[in-house]
């Protein structure tokens, strides 16, 4: 991939190892599983689908440097350890790898995607929207200006960043789900429709 920084972890928990070459955007993609962070400043595609989970865009456009992850829980509440499952963790790793990747902490800004009332079990629990405060709360109290976002609703997405140029893509999804791909919010039967999105985002088919 020719990336300068080290990629490690676990797929499903760590850096995302799923590289593919994308015949829509014609060019390598890279595939976030819940768990999974990724961070570049090649011209690729970076993407993942949403139910529940928050995924962070966060990028020094000064460098070109983007990275994205994809968190199932706000925080180790709901579980133990140190993990990029959670979005207390999953942050942190982000950032420290966009800074070790050379961006600066003042020039970051960020784009946040997800947090919908899909999964039932965390339906009731309010997974979705804690995940959404979360990082809402987290980008605020880090002084990372927050460019754009679609979060909440009760509709999956299908993300697709850009991180050397910091363009996202967002595909509304059915939410009508095989079991399966619930519980890990990686595949949905895809309808598209189409719905307005505060920021520079945009809806695609």
């Amino acid at each position: 991939m020719g990336d300068s920084w080290g990629r490690s972890g676990a797929a499903g928990d760590g850096w995302a190892s799923f590289v593919y070459y994308d015949r829509q955007f014609e060019k390598t993609g890279v595939k976030l599983l819940p768990g999974e962070f990724y961070v570049s400043g090649e011209d690729l595609v970076l993407t993942t689908v949403l139910g529940s989970c928050v995924s962070a865009c966060i990028r020094d456009p000064r460098l070109g440097i983007g990275g994205m992850n994809h968190f199932m829980l706000p925080d180790a509440e709901l579980g133990s350890g140190s993990s990029a499952r959670y979005g207390s963790y999953a942050m942190e790793v982000l950032v420290n790898e966009l800074l070790k990747a050379g961006a600066r902490r003042s020039g970051l800004e960020a784009k946040v995607f997800g947090g919908a009332a899909v999964l039932k079990s965390f339906t009731d629990s309010n997974v979705g929207n804690r995940n959404a405060q979360f990082v809402l709360d987290y980008l605020k109290a880090e002084h990372i200006p927050v460019l754009a976002q679609d979060l909440g609703d009760t509709c999956p997405r299908k993300i697709f960043y850009f991180p050397a140029d910091g363009r996202v893509l967002v595909r509304r999804l059915t939410s009508t789900l095989a079991s399966r791909d619930l519980a890990q919010e990686t595949a949905y039967r895809s309808r598209l429709v189409t719905a307005p999105v505060a920021g520079s985002v945009e809806l695609f088919d």
